[in-house]
């Protein structure tokens, strides 16, 4: 009879922390030996599985051998490692030793686990590897779907709890991880993490997948780059005893771009170490992961704001944890926020409470950023041609006047190349595909060589002149701005339409019929990501804010997590303002119809608001949720004061926690400065 995978992690947990405790080893030496354990049944487990299956296939000339195991998907264990042999392994054997040697000769079969497995079995004694063997062997082998995964991930967590600090720098919560998936639903494409640590972010988006019936091994490959090396090897244990393989290499990402990963992956997660100074930022100049400029201050949280941004392909998403001083750094911070703000790439920001890391209590901020809601239109009413203040419609940057414009919209006309008249002869009158395309149209700063307004579409048409130096930095400029504006643009060599006008035609018919999507080859993600907007709150200029600090699950005293119901419903209010489809896989109807009781965005006092970039520029650039949620009414009658003074206590608290950290840099500041003029 199968156990409740509930019960089996928890059991598993009691006994083995029972075991540690009349040990004599820390948490921190007792955790590995035990995770390589959890691996070693698991690995055992498929391989009793595929033995089965190869059962009398075999031929007098053609044994069964390695081969038909790895083609099954399993790691080939020699017979020295398996389970059964361990178990029965004499009073007077020195068991460490036999188990290191166990985990050198699976290595030895499978040259993607080298380095990888514990091989410090010998810092424990006889009698506790026994009870650990005869533990781990008590996990019923009819257990299905990931209970392996899970429970190694059980023990993750655990582990990280009770070794604090440390335990924090290679896990991340669990439910905190699901909330990032859920909203930037990875279904399909290349997963980035540069700060990976145990995997978790690969592990919950393989979840996401699967739950959503897709196969993750077909659909995801996952790349990342971990500092240090044992939490390297704890990463690629995570991902095999989930059936999951992936590139991660060993690394300190601010100096080493390992994956060469500019605009390269369909999705980055990531929790990166917050407010990490003396990164040496001469080591980073010219490097192209910083698209906004070093900031100033000796803070790294601005360098992996940026890392995320520029490892992203043009329709990429990211999901970030991120300290939450850096929704509202000023200075330079602020400059290289502003820019990102103003690139339309900043989708999503939700403010989480204290209490859900095992490294410190203060409260953090989610990022969500989505390079291609760009392409969007802006929301009515928005300037779509953003002006320099106090300029309206006189004239624009280029510095020239309305009617400079038209006129030189005129001359380019009369002037126009044969391409640009063959294209014309073949655009004009709606002679394509029955759409209106304008010749010379002034959009903003620029004029663009034809434009179809219905899909807002740009067709360049480019000569020699194009190919320079300075005009190629001009025209890469230039796209920016028109992107910006939620416009599509392509760009065609002249002589290559001229020779092949069909393949030109084809281009222009690409961009309009099949809006970009996400994941490789830029398919992936379901219809309802396209860029053509639909019926939610979201549009090229506007962000949403969400404030979840008061939506949470009580684990005990000092920690919380999210129940799967309440990330459920925070992912929905994303969808409802993106106007996607409703999800219900966790019950969270309820929650969301109290809140939006006709199924469409609106914004909710307290929890949520849908901000515009004028409205954000209002409040100095600051992405904290707090300055656009508000408070959510209460009423008269419903006023509970202990409720009251706790959430008071709370923000206490938090200020307090903050108050101590800007005390320590400021500190740390003033002994550099001081440091410097001895």
């Amino acid at each position: 009879m199968a156990q409740n995978n509930n019960e089996i992690e928890k059991r598993l947990w009691d006994a083995a922390d029972e075991l540690r405790a009349n040990s004599k080893l820390k948490a921190s030496e007792y955790s590995v030996p035990v995770l390589g354990l959890i691996f070693l049944r698991y690995a055992d487990h498929k391989f009793s599985q595929a033995e089965k299956e190869l059962e009398g296939k075999g031929t007098g000339r053609k044994k069964i051998g390695k081969s038909d195991y790895q083609a099954l998907g399993v790691l080939y264990l020699p017979e020295e490692a398996r389970f059964k042999n361990l178990l029965d392994l004499p009073e007077g054997e020195n068991i460490g030793k036999v188990i290191n040697d166990a985990m050198k000769a699976v290595e030895a079969e499978n040259p993607d686990l080298k380095d990888v497995l514990p091989k410090s079995f010998n810092r424990l004694d006889n009698a506790s590897i026994v009870e650990l063997l005869k533990l781990m062997a008590s996990i019923h082998m009819d257990i299905k779907g990931d209970a392996f995964g899970k429970i190694y991930e059980y023990f993750l967590g655990n582990f990280a709890m009770s070794e604090g600090q440390k335990g924090g720098e290679f896990f991340t919560p669990t439910s905190i991880v699901r909330l990032i998936v859920n909203i930037i639903e990875p279904y399909h494409g290349r997963i980035f993490d540069p700060a990976c640590g145990s995997g978790g972010m690969f592990v919950q988006s393989a979840r996401f997948v699967a739950e959503h019936k897709r196969n993750p091994s077909a659909e995801i490959s996952v790349y990342g780059e971990e500092r240090v090396s044992e939490t390297v090897r704890l990463c690629k244990m995570n991902l095999a005893v989930h059936g999951l393989a992936g590139d991660i290499r060993q690394g300190n990402t601010y100096y080493e771009d390992l994956h060469n990963s500019t605009g390269k992956f369909d999705f980055v997660m990531a929790n990166p170490p917050f407010n990490v100074n003396r990164v040496d930022k001469e080591r980073l100049k010219d490097d192209p992961r910083f698209p906004f400029g070093m900031p100033r201050v000796d803070n790294a949280n601005y360098l992996w704001i940026q890392i995320f941004y520029s490892t992203l392909n043009e329709n990429g998403r990211a999901g970030f944890v991120m300290a939450n001083s850096a929704s509202d750094a000023r200075a330079s911070e602020l400059d290289i926020r502003q820019k990102l703000i103003e690139d339309r790439a900043v989708d999503v920001m939700v403010a989480i409470g204290p209490n859900f890391f095992y490294t410190v209590t203060l409260p953090c901020t989610l990022w969500f950023i989505d390079k291609a809601k760009a392409k969007l239109p802006p929301s009515p009413g928005a300037s779509r041609h953003p002006l320099p203040g106090g300029e309206g419609n006189v004239s624009y940057r280029g510095g020239l006047k309305l009617s400079g414009l038209v006129k030189k919209a005129r001359e380019l006309r009369r002037s126009g190349t044969p391409a640009e008249e063959l294209l014309w002869e073949l655009l004009r009158n709606r002679r394509f595909g029955g759409l209106k395309f304008r010749r010379q149209h002034q959009i903003g700063d620029y004029i663009v060589d034809f434009y179809c307004h219905e899909h807002r579409l740009a067709v360049e048409l480019d000569g020699g002149v194009h190919d320079g130096k300075s005009q190629h930095e001009h025209d890469k400029k230039r796209d920016r701005y028109l992107k910006s504006l939620g416009n599509t643009v392509i760009r065609i060599k002249n002589k290559a339409f001229m020779e092949s006008t069909e393949k030109g035609l084809e281009q222009i018919a690409n961009s309009l019929l099949s809006p970009p999507g996400r994941g490789v080859g830029g398919e992936g993600l379901p219809e309802r990501h396209s860029c053509e907007h639909t019926k939610g709150s979201r549009y090229s200029n506007t962000i949403l804010f969400i404030d979840a600090r008061h939506v949470f699950r009580q684990l005990d005293r000092s920690h919380r997590d999210f129940t799967p119901q309440q990330i459920e419903f925070l992912a929905n209010i994303v969808r409802l303002y993106r106007g996607e489809e409703m999800e219900n896989r966790h019950e969270s109807a309820a929650m969301l119809s109290e809140k939006f009781g006709d199924g469409e965005y609106v914004d909710v006092p307290g929890l949520c608001k849908v901000a515009t970039i004028d409205e954000i520029k209002a409040q100095g650039w600051s992405l904290n949720p707090g300055r656009y949620v508000g408070v959510a009414e209460r009423e008269e009658d419903d006023f509970d004061f202990r409720e009251q003074l706790q959430e008071l206590n709370e923000e206490l608290e938090i200020l307090n926690a903050e108050a101590r950290e800007l005390e320590e840099r400021i500190a740390g500041n003033v002994m550099k400065l001081l440091e410097g003029q001895s």
